[in-house]
């Protein structure tokens, strides 16, 4: 299957809902079986966004995937951009 990026911008001042949103969000991670790496963009030390690489079929599974997100439910972003990735190195 095809590699998406994820990547999701943090509505600014909205370190709160992400915390708040956490557990739900890593549990959406764990659970889908999509996810091949992910991990916050951080900002003056600070969680400000997500990058997630999914293992999905293709571009419409990958944005299922994106507005399941509970940090999407919860208003969190300010953007998400989904594009096809190629992993060439790691």
């Amino acid at each position: 299957m095809p590699l998406f990026a994820v990547i999701c911008r943090d509505k600014p001042g909205a370190l709160q809902i992400r915390l708040d949103t956490r557990d739900a969000h890593l549990a959406h991670i764990r659970d889908s079986g999509l996810v091949a790496m992910a991990g916050p963009l951080i900002e003056d030390g600070q969680m400000a966004g997500s990058l997630v690489i999914l293992d999905a079929a293709d571009l419409t599974a990958a944005r299922g995937w994106a507005d399941a997100d509970p940090y999407k439910a919860a208003g969190l972003f300010q953007s998400t951009e989904i594009t096809e990735w190629k992993k060439v190195i790691g």
